[in-house]
């Protein structure tokens, strides 16, 4: 895929939604640092489902670390892999308090260094919470990606490297977003809207729907 036509698919992105944002919700970097934790295997609407009843009752990491693993699991427990979640949410709590002044650090080296938190989830917190320009790539960005031709990879970490080089500058710090809501409303995975698809012209994928 050539410059001009990715250019033109991210300016029609960003027509389309000119200010993206998470499906998680969240208030603070903290509280997006543990949706993303959550959100691991997870859809975003169990984890806002249960983070609706956590945060009121604790959404700083002192309060969580004083509800201690079984009390967090209480408010988890309706999403998957909830036991080893919680068990990360309560040492990374603990590193944050000891050696973050109980602020989200805003370093990749520093993000990932945190129990349970891997590249993706650094990503997500980096561009969502401190506007960095980074691109998490999870199954919706990888499928568009490829689909497309935008930027084709073997895997996630491919794709990523790749679409921080053809990304066009000036649509860096929102691609995230357009192409994750893309891939999750449009581009789905068993049968893309084609017909319903703002790109469909500029898409390279070759078994496009017309219905």
């Amino acid at each position: 895929m050539n410059k001009e036509k990715r250019t033109e698919i991210f300016s029609r992105l960003r027509d389309h939604n000119p200010e993206p944002q998470t499906e998680l919700e969240y208030s603070t970097p903290f509280e997006l640092l543990i949706a993303v934790l959550l959100s691991a295997q997870a859809t975003d609407v169990s984890v806002n489902k249960a983070t609706r009843r956590l945060y009121p009752v604790a959404n700083t990491p002192e309060s969580l670390l004083a509800l201690g693993e079984e009390g967090v699991k209480e408010y988890i427990k309706t999403i998957g892999l909830f036991n080893s979640k919680a068990k990360n949410v309560i040492k990374l709590c603990r590193i944050l308090i000891d050696q973050h002044h109980s602020e989200v650090p805003q370093t990749r080296e520093e993000l990932e260094a945190l129990p349970g938190v891997g590249r993706k989830t650094a990503n997500v917190v980096l561009n969502t919470a401190f506007g960095q320009p980074t691109i998490a790539v999870d199954t919706h960005i990888f499928r568009v990606s490829n689909r497309t031709k935008i930027a084709p990879g073997k895997d996630v970490d491919e794709v990523e490297k790749r679409l921080m080089r053809v990304v066009p500058k000036e649509f860096q710090l929102d691609a995230h977003h357009w192409l994750i809501l893309h891939g999750r409303y449009v581009c789905v995975a068993r049968k893309p809207k084609c017909g319903a698809c703002i790109i469909e012209d500029l898409c390279e994928y070759k078994q496009k729907t017309s219905d």
